[in-house]
């Protein structure tokens, strides 16, 4: 009788604890609250009753909004310079390497850029990073002994049909061999589309046949859309299949971009697109549009001004804002395709707060500084161009103070080839 009187004692028991436990489970805030020591034992809460620790709390650093870098493109180093709008010579590019190093500018990798920008790792205050545009062998063989003697970090931007063996491929090119070395030994490898043309629906590019023919032809619809998948979606692929690696930076050819553009690089999973029109990038700056200073031969200055953009510390200096084209309502919009050379550019400032009207400026890619007018009451920027755009694109950086904060802003448009004052040759394939 005592063995059968036991098993509903058993029962109830059983079912009693189960009932605590859900309780516990169901009002968590009213669980064990005791910690243990580093030595095993309870801190508080339920004698005797061990718990796990929970997990410590991560934080991001807090990294210096202030500092600035500046951006150099790259592309051709040769001996004797034909084409000086993509070349520059092995000495003068050594020199300018040496410059930052004189001049205390710190070369940074692409990487720890974009890790700046999101906030998890400091930068130095005056800094640089450095790239490299297209895929050329002297890349390899003449940039990169005289980087690694600086020991600065670099960024190579491919166009795949562009490496030796692609359709654009020729006895310049570099080699995936020569890109699988430089990325064993921690060289940065990003995309810059597959055939290296103009991104924007409309304009006209050079498609090849299997046969080696070329064809010329504006591409619409459906058709323009599958072939600037493969230009942006593509070639990215492509680097991170031949590669084994992560690319996650884009550099639009030619600087020609709009919001479509931008929409299928952010799509396709890259963090950063990159153009040919330099500034200073700060904390803020616009993540679809970091400009670069081109550097060739024909324009010894660029270096030198950039150069003296960060040559001075800023940490500790007044943050810059970071104002997005799309909110100063800005003519000509940002990647728009206009019919003139000398077009009339405005931006609207007032609803970016109060202005100092003595602080506003804008300068042109090409002109630098121009006489804008600002018209107080209307908060409205503008300046009609006099003398003729003579590239196909024209970036536009408008700078003002708005309660003691700088503001900046930055837009790109194009200019129809057929009325610039004098078309721009595109840099030269290697092929060449």
């Amino acid at each position: 009788m005592i063995r059968f009187a036991i098993v509903p004692l058993l029962l109830a028991l059983s079912f009693s604890l189960c009932k605590k436990n859900e309780t516990v489970s169901q009002n968590p805030q009213q669980a064990d609250t005791s910690s243990q020591a580093p030595d095993g034992t309870t801190t508080a809460g339920s004698p005797g009753v061990p718990r796990v620790a929970a997990s410590p709390k991560i934080t991001k650093p807090v990294v210096d909004q202030t500092a600035q870098t500046i951006i150099f493109c790259y592309h051709l180093l040769v001996d004797k310079v034909r084409y000086p709008g993509t070349e520059i010579t092995p000495a003068a590019f050594e020199a300018q390497m040496k410059e930052l190093k004189d001049r205390g500018i710190t070369v940074i990798s692409m990487q720890d850029l974009l890790a700046w920008k999101r906030g998890e790792k400091n930068i130095p205050p005056r800094c640089a990073v450095i790239t490299f545009d297209d895929g050329y062998k002297s890349q390899y063989e003449v940039a990169w002994p005289i980087l690694k003697k600086y020991g600065y970090p670099f960024t190579m931007f491919i166009y795949t049909e562009g490496v030796r063996g692609g359709a654009l491929g020729g006895g310049g090119a570099i080699t995936w061999e020569q890109l699988a070395d430089m990325r064993d030994n921690g060289v940065d490898i990003e995309a810059h589309s597959a055939t290296h043309q103009d991104l924007r629906e409309g304009h006209t590019i050079t498609l090849a046949s299997p046969g080696g023919k070329k064809t010329r032809t504006k591409l619409t619809g459906p058709q323009y859309e599958q072939w600037v998948q493969n230009e942006v979606v593509g070639s990215k692929q492509l680097l991170e299949q031949r590669l084994g690696i992560k690319v996650n930076c884009f550099a639009v050819p030619f600087g020609n971009y709009n919001e479509h553009v931008k929409e299928l690089a952010r799509s396709a999973g890259y963090e950063a697109m990159f153009t040919v029109y330099g500034q200073p990038i700060t904390f803020t700056s616009a993540m679809d549009s970091i400009g670069r200073y081109a550097i060739e031969a024909n324009k010894p200055k660029v270096f030198e001004d950039a150069v003296k953009m960060i040559g001075a510390p800023t940490s500790g200096g007044v943050a810059v804002a970071e104002v997005g084209a799309k909110d100063l309502a800005t003519q000509p919009a940002d990647g728009e395709t206009v019919r003139t050379a000398l077009p009339l550019i405005k931006a609207n400032l007032s609803g970016i707060g109060q202005i100092e009207p003595g602080s506003v400026q804008m300068r042109l890619s090409g002109l630098g500084v121009v006489p804008a007018s600002y018209d107080q009451k209307s908060g409205t920027l503008s300046y009609q161009v006099t003398q003729k755009l003579r590239d196909k694109s024209c970036s536009v950086f408008v700078s003002a103070k708005s309660e003691g904060k700088k503001v900046e802003a930055h837009w790109t448009f194009g200019i129809e080839q057929a009325v610039a004052g004098a078309t721009k040759s595109p840099p030269a394939a290697p092929k060449k």
